[in-house]
């Protein structure tokens, strides 16, 4: 199995900024994308930001020039740098990771727990 473990939410005044990370671990032959997603109270799940294995990115509109993903392919952890933050970034972040737990096994998609990030004043 593969399990994520986020870190680095928090609370933090508009404007501030928070690093979140994500570490995979269990079993794991191979980890394609990885990414980060959140869900605000009432609202659906959103993709916030995504990388390949090779490090092309995607990110949602709202959040482009203000917040960074990259990831250490080697200790299997993605990272989400969140600058100029607002209130509107408040919301649980959910790490995912496309990953296969053995040799030309079939990819399947995981989640960490979710990490809570609030921002006020």
């Amino acid at each position: 199995q593969v399990q994520l473990v986020e870190s680095g939410g928090g609370l933090v005044q508009p404007g501030g900024s928070l690093r979140l990370s994500c570490a995979a671990s269990g079993t794991i032959f191979g980890i394609n994308s990885m990414g980060w997603y959140r869900q605000a109270p009432g609202k659906q799940r959103e993709l916030v930001a995504a990388i390949t294995s090779v490090g092309s990115t995607n990110y949602a509109e709202s959040v482009k020039g203000r917040f960074t993903i990259s990831r250490d392919n080697a200790k299997k952890t993605v990272f989400l740098q969140m600058n100029s933050l607002k209130p509107e970034d408040t919301a649980v972040y959910y790490c995912n990771a496309e990953a296969s737990v053995r040799y030309r096994g079939s990819y399947y998609t995981y989640w960490g727990q979710g990490t809570q990030v609030t921002v006020s004043s």
